[in-house]
Order: structure tokens, then C-alpha cells, then sequence
């Protein structure tokens, strides 16, 4: 294999791996504008979960649910800190989510939502039990403040409901100063004269758009995820829930439901030891999902009190938060099967980060430093490269003495190769060894929410966004260039014009990567091209330098 076939191999590589990045999203739907309003309610009027018998406490069946609600009930809000939460008060659903340390991915004067009702996006729960209310049932707010107090940790949130048989119920919704947990539990009271079973719900219902700031160029996963020590983490695609062929942990002991997109997540999480239930499933009429966990209530004597909760997390995929949350959380930030590469790189990214305080010059330190882990593999690289450029002319003209003669064509170019003691394969191994590192670290820069707002240099003010001037595509396709000139020149004409035409052609793509990404390649490239240039130097300029760079 010669120098140009091995970059066509790198092309071809890339571009395999970028197809099949987009066909892991191809199931997945477009965005869909107002669907909520445009289908009426269709959240309230969904059936409600049901616990298998292996969950029930001292009952064989549930009976109906109470009927729906209104469509349209009553919604305040309350901020913290961090975010500024919209309640309504049917379910107590939180239909609305400000992260106030987030900007819009389009609209930099707008603070980010995550649960957004342009698009139905809500986190919800319920009790399922005799005349228990459910996320359908209109409940009362307990006058309580609007705003985290000065001096104040968290801030509770309290709805009352009546239920059958004098049996009263409360939801409380905890939010905490510097955190994007939420405390969700609930009371209930047994007035009655019998003991009470019951089960809780708590479930995500989304529909199937994709994450903002997704391209066609660029599309990270958005759905469903569950997370058992058994099992490990599970996504859950849009079209295997609606076709019922999605398979996940059904029941456990441990674990977490969530909704994952790009940057940010959101999951419950149940108290460990806590025997759950696990579903997922589409509303039927609709483009809307939901996923949640089901967990069993003490059972609660008469004149008792029954208590159970759990913690919701909505908020960015950082991932020192993340694994404090629950074990394995920290996996929704997806590196795939390059996680055992990948994981180190960010944390070799955030350790550079936390000394120098720019994420942008964080990027092009580790960027260096990987270079330089590389060097041996890269210089063996381009002294192969070296060597052929070197022997083009001569097997030019081997081309043109026997080119209606393949055989004796490629037998007369094993014997140049052998003669000048050249490995056509010499530069192909090293590249091949540094492939997996480069995805992981594009996957790293990605999925980093870091790099979301984060500023660099002058122009650049967020690194997950692209290039606002298009500087560094442009400079991207520049060092592309430098770097096709300074490699061996096909001797085929068609070839060396298919190869002139890839810096345009790549360099149009990273338009639409975010600038975080297109600065790694740029810096590699810079340093690519200063090697490459350096050994070819020696190795043309001839005495020991040359023999130095053969050894």
C-alpha cells in the first residue's frame, strides 16, 4: 500500500465513521413544533403505569384510575440559584425548566430550557392505589415563596390532594441552593379504618424531537436510558419503544430511568436497595413517550403515615456531579465502546483545564501532549512518507515504461522498494494505532457540556458552537493543503486531483462543527505539518541528518 492509498484509507475511515454516526440517528424523528397543543392533552389523558404482581404490597390488583383532569390547570413557578422551575398543579408536574447558567443554543439573549412546553417535555409522578392521586389530578398549593431566601439551602414545595376514603396526600418537591437535584416525595395519611398498599410512579414524557444545536452534519443520541448494575446502560431508541421491541431491565433493586440529549439529562433516581420497576412506552395517537420506574409504599396501618421518594436530576451532563448522583449516571455523556479511551482524555482535559482556567487552551495543550505521546509512531509515519516522495519520480517512470504491463509494473516496483529498502505499509500501522485516540477525542470534545458558552480567543465565545467568521474551518483547509504538498504526488493525474480536492471538501464539513473540535484538528494539523516537514527536510537534505532520520 502506498502513501496515497493510505490517506484514502484515512479519508474513507473518517468518512465510515461519520455515515455511521448517522445511521445510529436515522430511526430517530425529526423536530415536531407544538405537539402538545397541536394533540390536545394527550399526556393527561394516558393511561397510567401498572407494577407487575412480583411488585405488588398486599394487593392483587389495582383498581381504575380516576378520571382526567382538565386539560389546562393552573401552573406557577419558583427559582433557585441555578434554575427557575415551572410547576403545574395538575400532578405537580414540572412542565418547565430554566437552567439560568445556560444560554439558548440559538438565541444567546435566552436562558436554556430543558423541560420545554415548545416541545412537551415534563417530569412527572403519581400514586397508583384506591382513589390515590395520579399526575391527572389537579392538587392545591400550600402557600409557600417563589424564591430561594438569602441564607436559605433549599426551598420546599407543597400540594395537597384528597383521596377515596378520607385518605389525604401531599407532594413535596425539595430544590436545594448550587444543584440541580429535586427531591420528590410524597405523604400520605390512612384515615381509614383498613391498611393501605399503594405504589409510587415517576416518569419522564418527552416527545421525539432532537436535541437542539443537532445538524445533519452532527447528531448526538436523544431518547430513553436505563441503568441496572446488572445490566449496565441501556439506551432506549424512539422506534424500538413505539414498535415494543426495545429491550432494558425490567426489574431491580437498583438503577435509574432518564432522558438523555445532547449536553444535558435528566433521570430519577430511586434510594438504593429500593425493589423498581422499569417501563417505557409511546402514547398511542401521539409523538409522545414516557419512561419511569414504579416502587412499592410501605404498606401504611390505619391512622398512620406513609412516606417515599426519590431524586430527580435535570440538568448539564457534568460529570463530576453526575457520578455523586448514582453509579453510572456518569455514563449518559456516550463515548460507545471508545469509553475505556476516552474517559482518561477528559480527565486529562479537565486536569489542564483546572490549572490554566480556558477550555480553548486546554484543548490545544492535550492536543500537544498527544502529539507528543505519538511522535515515535508519527515520525515513523512520515519517514515512510519521505522515503516515497523521494522515489516518485522513478516510479513515474516505471509507470510509463510499463503501464500495459501490470505485472511486470508491480514487479519492477517491489524491486525499487526493496532496493531502497521501502516499506509501503510503513506509514499505514502508526496512523491506523492513533485512529481510536482521535475519535475518542472527538467524541470527549463533543459531549462535553464544558464547552458549551465557553469562550476561547477574540471571535471564538463558545466552543460547542461553530465558528461564527469561519476562521478556523479556513485555516483548517489551509493546513490540509500544506499537508497534501508535502506528501509523496500520485503519479496518477485523476488521484492527485481527487486528493487537491479533500482539504475543500473536509474543510466545508467543519463549517458546521462546533469551533472545540475544528481548533484540536487545526493544532494537530499545525503540528502534523511541522513534524512531517521537518523529516522530509532531513531526509532529502542528504548526509547524516538523512541517515539519522533512516535509522
Amino acid at each position: 500500500m502506498d502513501t496515497r492509498r493510505l490517506i484514502l484509507v484515512m479519508i474513507f475511515a473518517f468518512s465510515s465513521f461519520m455515515l455511521w454516526e448517522k445511521w445510529q440517528v436515522y430511526k430517530q424523528s425529526q423536530p415536531v413544533a407544538q405537539v402538545a397543543a397541536a394533540q390536545g392533552n394527550p399526556s393527561g389523558n394516558a393511561s397510567l403505569p401498572k407494577p407487575s404482581a412480583s411488585l405488588q404490597v398486599g394487593a392483587t390488583a389495582l383498581p381504575a384510575s380516576p378520571a382526567p383532569a382538565a386539560e389546562t390547570s393552573p401552573s406557577f413557578s419558583i427559582s433557585t440559584d441555578l434554575l427557575k422551575a415551572t410547576i403545574s398543579t395538575q400532578g405537580g408536574d414540572l412542565i418547565g425548566m430554566e437552567l439560568l447558567k445556560y444560554k439558548d443554543h440559538e438565541d444567546k439573549s435566552k436562558t436554556f430550557m430543558l423541560f420545554d412546553p415548545s416541545h412537551h417535555y415534563v417530569a412527572q409522578s403519581g400514586l397508583l392505589g384506591d382513589g390515590l392521586p395520579s399526575h391527572r389530578t389537579v392538587f392545591t398549593r400550600v402557600q409557600g415563596p417563589d424564591e430561594l431566601a438569602a441564607g436559605s439551602d433549599e426551598l420546599k414545595v407543597r400540594l395537597e390532594a384528597d383521596a377515596a376514603n378520607g385518605v389525604k396526600v401531599a407532594k413535596i418537591l425539595t430544590f436545594k441552593r448550587g444543584s440541580y437535584v429535586i427531591d420528590v416525595s410524597w405523604e400520605i395519611v390512612n384515615s381509614g379504618d383498613k391498611p393501605m398498599a399503594a405504589h409510587a410512579y415517576y416518569q419522564l414524557q418527552r416527545d421525539d424531537s432532537a436535541s437542539a444545536g443537532d445538524t445533519t452534519m452532527m447528531q448526538t443520541f436523544t431518547g430513553p436510558a436505563v441503568y441496572t448494575d446488572a445490566e449496565k446502560y441501556q439506551k432506549l431508541k424512539w422506534g424500538d419503544i413505539a414498535d415494543k421491541s426495545a429491550k432494558f431491565a425490567k426489574t431491580a433493586d437498583n438503577g435509574w430511568v432518564a432522558v438523555v440529549q445532547h449536553y444535558f439529562v435528566s433521570a430519577y433516581v430511586p434510594k438504593t436497595g429500593t425493589q423498581r420497576e422499569f417501563y417505557a412506552s409511546k402514547l398511542e395517537g401521539s409523538k409522545l413517550y414516557q419512561s419511569g420506574l414504579i416502587v412499592p409504599v410501605a404498606e401504611i396501618a390505619p391512622g398512620a403515615k406513609g412516606e417515599t421518594g426519590m431524586t430527580l436530576f435535570a440538568g448539564p451532563q457534568i460529570q463530576s456531579e453526575l457520578k455523586k448522583m448514582a453509579p453510572g449516571l456518569e455514563l449518559v455523556v456516550d463515548y460507545g465502546w471508545l469509553t475505556v479511551i476516552a474517559a482518561p482524555i477528559f480527565w486529562g482535559l479537565e486536569a489542564i483545564h483546572g490549572v490554566i482556567g480556558n477550555w480553548g487552551w486546554a484543548i490545544v495543550i492535550l492536543t500537544v501532549l498527544i502529539k507528543l505521546a505519538f511522535f515515535p509512531l508519527s515520525a515513523a509515519s512520515y519517514k515512510s512518507m519521505a522515503k516515497m516522495r523521494l522515489v516518485t519520480p522513478r516510479l513515474t517512470q516505471l509507470k510509463e515504461r510499463y503501464g500495459d504491463d501490470k505485472a511486470r509494473l508491480n514487479q519492477e516496483m517491489m524491486k525499487l522498494y526493496q532496493t531502497e529498502k521501502i516499506n509501503p505499509l510503513g506509514g499505514c500501522l502508526p496512523i491506523l494505532i492513533q485512529i481510536p485516540v482521535f475519535i475518542a477525542l472527538y467524541w470527549v470534545l463533543l459531549g462535553a457540556v464544558e464547552m458549551r458558552d465557553a469562550p476561547w480567543v477574540g471571535w471564538i465565545t463558545d466552543l460547542a458552537s461553530p465558528d461564527p467568521w469561519f476562521i478556523l474551518p479556513v485555516i483548517m483547509m489551509v493546513s490540509m493543503f500544506v499537508q497534501m504538498k508535502l506528501n509523496p504526488t500520485p503519479p496518477d493525474p485523476i488521484q492527485a486531483k481527487v486528493m487537491m480536492a479533500m482539504p475543500l471538501i473536509f474543510g466545508v464539513m467543519f463549517f458546521w462543527f462546533p469551533a472545540g473540535l475544528v481548533l484540536y484538528w487545526v493544532v494537530n494539523n499545525v503540528l502534523s505539518i511541522a513534524q512531517q516537514w521537518q523529516i522530509t527536510r532531513m531526509m532529502e537534505s542528504g548526509g547524516k541528518a538523512a541517515n539519522d532520520a533512516k535509522a
